[in-house]
């Protein structure tokens, strides 16, 4: 009897011991799926914190590449910018036409400038040098004041240009 009872007491123990041995090893493989699923969100986190910093070192560099490109909402900063650089060189410059149609691939802009040949010289310098992707369609430059009777030049000579631009940089 003693010996029945020994068997039984063994099988109880045997049976609970699998059973404990199986709810572990399902507790360690669920772990173990966790800790995985943790360390992915921490590296996400990680990767999000490292690209937040990058933005915050590039910020200035990301807003001076912005200024390379004109936003439909900023063709007047644009145009302003354009007539602006005039009077640094001595020369007036109107804009006389601006075309935004969707089928060109830019801004394009008729530009009246008048001055001297130097000033008008150097406003075209200007334009060439800007932030802004520009492509010169066409540039018709003449001589607004005739020489004297002597044929000799006026020393207060006027040139005229007109340049059609293309901003190639324009974003829709």
């Amino acid at each position: 009897m003693l010996f029945f009872l020994s068997i039984i007491f063994f099988v109880l123990l045997s049976s609970a011991f699998i059973f404990l041995y199986k709810a572990i090893n399902n507790n360690t493989q669920k772990a173990q799926q966790d800790m995985t699923v943790w360390q992915m969100e921490s590296l996400r986190r990680d990767d999000i914190r490292s690209l937040d910093r990058s933005l915050q070192k590039i910020s200035n560099e990301r807003t001076l590449l912005e200024t390379h490109f004109a936003k439909s909402s900023d063709v007047v900063p644009f145009l302003d910018t354009i007539e602006r650089l005039a009077p640094m060189v001595g020369a007036v410059a109107h804009v006389n036409s601006v075309d935004t149609s969707t089928d060109s691939t830019g801004l394009t802009v008729g530009l009246k400038a008048s001055g001297s040949f130097e000033a008008i010289y150097k406003f075209l310098k200007l334009l060439e040098n800007s932030p802004y992707e520009l492509e010169f369609l066409s540039m018709d430059i003449h001589k607004l004041t005739m020489p004297d009777v002597l044929g000799k030049p006026a020393a207060d000579s006027q040139w005229e240009a007109v340049f059609k631009i293309q901003l190639l940089s324009f974003v829709q």
